[in-house]
């Protein structure tokens, strides 16, 4: 393990500094941590580690590790400096009282001398509204040669901090339980927060970050948390003054980043099932100006790609929205290749005053921007756009320069990447003639909807839903069963291209795709639209089977490389037919699954296991459950299991997956867009290695329907 830097600094009670109460957190926690649903559970770790990778940032830790614990416990520690213990003059209670029940009180806001120069945001928010929205919190700090300890009830302090007595470690751990009372479900996500806690590895270089799943594996006081509350506490007193569990218990699930690297390794991450189109990311880290006021750090890579994919940080926050510091990056970039080009007669005599534009730069690019600066501002309160106008000069200047030194010093690369641009260029004409071709035809046919759409009378987009439905058969059920008013149909025949790799040019010249592009009334490229979106709910409704699970990912992959903006707004819905009808006299139930069919012939008094006559029926066909299987003499059942849409009839498709009340409809959102990037890079790539890598690690969590 690399040995910790001692920085001398002046980190006491006098670097804390209050701004405001805690009272209305709890009655408001959406306005602090904006969900109380599975992201805002979430988002306690995230503020809790903040203050860990702050130190980390700061050069006084180097490192973390993240626990998840029985009883729903979080337990987050850190080997840097350690929260300040001693008496706040402005509160009157200890410096780690104050952090963790007082907002907006944290080593950010002191200005000079203050804890920190750089941090990841207002952490002295986020770890006390942790605390109000938690149950239980135990807040522990070896400093100074001191071990001290201090422990939390729904935000209010059990007991002074006290001593326990001495420690040659050094840090903090925090350990909190979420409210169960503010929070409907507790369950932490093991791969959720995995995913998210790597990103951050590779944002601080060298930061040994281990995350650990320690809520079934750890001996005997963990066992005991399954039955009694008192196990748990016997637990959480069995880990009180230690530091890193996954020393000691190294069976137990874990993941552990380092990365020296820093960006480079991230984009080396991202790019791992693509072809590189030139073998050396370019990385610049620089301060600006003068080594005082920002950092820059910059990676990039262009691959054998149509897609760009820029992941955009501002002291460390995730930016899925860009902001100043991306602005800077594109012009520099532009720029650049354009002196490049110019200079060395890449161009030929008619494009030489045209030169390249913006996207054509950036197709196939992979790149990861981030800048650390101390006074930051955001665009809107959920720190996806960032807004400080400096880090755009910053940016520009310090990318620019080492940009182009690269492209002068790398000749190969540099050509790779402009033969890259060049092909983007000709792709671009041919891309926009054929575009300009098709909506150049809709508008002299006056934009004529396509012959298989079945449209909806209403013309508020609010009210409008459109059912994307596969085959003729499916298509005329949906069209006899629906609401006339508010729903239309458009079937699909057969499986529509895959645009992964597609160019719009190519993707037009489908008549499958053509019609979905028309249907929604948004355009594509350069001229979408958002506005024009004729319906505010688009529902993909496939067979319950491999071919529909195929064209439902291509739906979606054309939704998210080409259309981004609807799944982002989440007008974009997957139907959920049912799998099973099971009738019995004059009643009919609707099954999901195989266990809801059970559990339905449960409640009918029928026990199917006991029954040999029960068989497992096919598609479309009907089974009778004999009366052996029947507790109530006289009775029989019939179960029908639908293979797919088009087995239904119009009544019962409408019954069961068109209407409001009672279909289940599941909404397309993008939790992690660079997860979800590199899950289509590899089921919808020409990398057949990998997707095959993929689907057999992932096979055990797929439903097979054979």
């Amino acid at each position: 393990m690399a040995e910790k830097k001692e920085k001398k600094s002046n980190y006491d009670a006098s670097s804390i500094s209050v701004l405001e109460g805690l009272e209305p957190v709890r009655k408001r926690p959406g306005m602090y941590i904006g969900t109380t649903g599975p992201d805002g559970l979430h988002h306690l770790i995230w503020e809790v580690f903040d203050n860990s990778r702050d130190e980390a940032m700061g050069g006084f830790a180097n490192r973390i590790e993240v626990a998840l614990l029985p009883g729903g416990y979080i337990r987050v520690v850190d080997n840097g400096r350690g929260i300040p213990v001693d008496m706040h003059k402005q509160t009157g209670v200890s410096a780690l009282e104050t952090i963790l029940t007082v907002l907006h009180a944290g080593g950010k806001f002191g200005g000079e001398g203050s804890g920190y120069k750089v941090s990841g945001g207002l952490h002295g928010v986020g770890v006390s509204v942790m605390n109000a929205l938690s149950s239980h919190v135990i807040a522990e700090v070896h400093r100074d040669g001191g071990y001290h300890m201090q422990e939390y009830v729904i935000g209010v302090p059990k007991y002074k901090v006290k001593k326990i007595g001495s420690s040659k470690m050094k840090g903090t751990i925090i350990t909190f339980q979420a409210d169960a009372t503010i929070f409907p479900e507790t369950d932490y996500d093991f791969k959720k927060i995995v995913n998210h806690l790597r990103q951050q590895a590779y944002l601080v270089k060298a930061m040994q970050l281990t995350v650990i799943d320690a809520r079934l594996a750890m001996g005997e006081a963990a066992a005991l948390h399954a039955s009694t509350d008192k196990g748990v506490q016997k637990f959480l007193d069995t880990l009180k003054g230690k530091q890193y569990l996954s020393d000691e218990h190294v069976e137990v699930p874990h993941q552990h980043f380092y990365f020296e690297g820093g960006l480079r390794s991230l984009v080396a991450f991202n790019n791992q099932y693509q072809k590189p189109v030139h073998k050396n990311i370019f990385y610049v880290e620089k301060n600006e100006p003068d080594g005082a006021v920002m950092s820059v750090e910059v990676a990039v890579q262009y691959v054998d790609d149509i897609s760009a994919r820029i992941s955009a940080f501002a002291n460390n926050i995730y930016n899925p929205e860009h902001g100043t510091h991306i602005t800077g990056f594109k012009t520099a970039l532009t720029r650049t290749l354009n002196n490049y080009a110019r200079k060395n007669n890449f161009f030929s005599v008619k494009d030489k005053d045209t030169g390249f534009t913006g996207d054509d730069v950036l197709e196939g690019i992979t790149a990861v921007v981030s800048v650390k600066m101390p006074e930051i501002q955001f665009e809107g309160q959920t720190k996806a756009k960032l807004g400080s106008v400096e880090a755009r000069g910053a940016v520009e200047s310090v990318f620019g320069e080492a940009f182009s030194a690269y492209l002068e010093e790398n000749p190969d690369d540099a050509k790779a990447i402009i033969n890259k641009v060049v092909i983007a260029v000709k792709a671009r004409k041919a891309a926009k003639a054929a575009k300009d071709s098709v909506l150049r035809k809709g508008a002299l046919e006056g934009m004529s909807l396509p012959g298989k759409l079945a449209d909806c009378q209403s013309k508020r987009a609010e009210d409008s839903e459109l059912f994307i439905v596969e085959g003729d058969s499916a298509g005329g059920s949906a069209k006899m069963g629906r609401d006339r008013k508010t729903q239309a149909i458009l079937a699909l025949r057969g499986k529509i291209l895959n645009v992964e790799r597609a160019r719009i040019d190519k993707m037009l010249a489908s008549e499958q795709i053509k019609n979905v592009v028309i249907a929604m009334g948004t355009a594509i490229g350069d001229v979408f639209d958002i506005t024009k979106l004729r319906y505010h709910k688009i529902i993909i409704a496939t067979d319950a089977d491999v071919d529909g699970a195929h064209i439902r990912t291509l739906l979606l992959t054309l939704f998210y490389r080409y259309f981004k903006p609807l799944i982002e707004g989440g007008f974009i819905y997957i139907a959920l037919p049912p799998l099973y009808k099971i009738q019995k006299g004059k009643e009919i139930q609707y099954a999901f699954d195989d266990n809801e069919k059970l559990s339905i012939l449960k409640s009918m008094g029928i026990d199917p296991s006991e029954n040999e006559d029960v068989i497992e029926e096919e598609g479309g066909e009907e089974t009778e459950v004999t009366e052996a299987a029947v507790t109530k003499k006289n009775s029989r059942v019939r179960i029908q299991r639908y293979k797919g849409l088009g087995e239904m009839n119009a009544e019962e498709l409408w019954e069961t997956t068109m209407n409001p009340e009672n279909r289940i409809l599941k909404q397309v959102a993008i939790d992690d867009a660079i997860l979800a990037d590199k899950v289509f890079d590899v089921l919808m790539g020409t990398d057949v290695p990998s997707r095959k890598s993929f689907i057999q690690s992932n096979a055990k969590m797929a439903r097979l329907d054979i």
